[in-house]
C-alpha cells in the first residue's frame, strides 16, 4: 500500500500548545483521527489571529479547506500537551498549503499534516486570489 509522505518545511511561522481533551479520545484510548482535524482548526485559527486575521477575513478574502492529509507517527493520550508548529507552504494564485507538526512534551513527533486552503468569496460562491497582504506576510515564499 502506498503511504502518504509529507515534506516538512525548513521553517515554521507559528507555534502554539494544545491539550488533548477527554472528548478527543476514541475507543482505542488515544487521540482520534477526527480530533486531529479539530486541533488543526484551533491551531489555524490561533495562527490567523496572531496575524490579525481570521478564516472569514484573511486580509480581505475568506478561506475554505480544499484537502487534508494526515500522517500519524505516535499515539497521544488524554492530558497530553501538544506543541503545534504551523507553516504556510505552496503559496499559489488562489490557494496555499498549511503544514502542521504535532510534537509531544518529550519532543517526539506525534503527527504531521497538511491542509490545502483555498481563498473563497462565500457571497459569490467562487474562488478568489490570495490577497497580496497575506502573500507579503511570508516573503520567504515569494520568488
Amino acid at each position: 500500500m502506498a503511504r502518504i509522505k509529507l515534506q516538512a518545511p525548513e521553517q515554521f511561522d507559528f507555534s502554539t500548545t494544545l491539550e488533548v481533551r477527554i472528548s478527543d479520545i476514541n475507543y482505542g484510548n488515544h487521540l482520534s483521527n477526527d480530533a486531529y482535524l479539530s486541533l488543526m482548526h484551533e491551531a489555524r485559527m490561533r495562527f490567523f489571529a496572531s496575524l490579525g486575521w481570521s478564516e472569514k477575513n484573511l486580509a480581505g478574502a475568506s478561506v475554505i479547506m480544499g484537502d487534508v492529509a494526515i500522517v500519524y507517527k505516535k499515539e497521544c493520550f488524554y492530558g497530553d500537551i501538544l506543541r503545534v508548529d504551523l507553516a504556510v507552504t505552496e503559496l499559489g494564485g488562489r490557494s496555499f498549503d498549511l503544514f502542521y507538526r504535532f510534537s509531544k512534551q518529550d519532543e517526539s513527533l506525534a503527527c504531521e499534516a497538511k491542509t490545502g486552503m483555498v481563498c473563497f468569496d462565500y457571497q459569490a460562491g467562487k474562488t478568489v486570489a490570495v490577497p497580496a497582504d497575506f502573500k507579503n506576510a511570508f516573503p520567504h515564499l515569494l520568488i
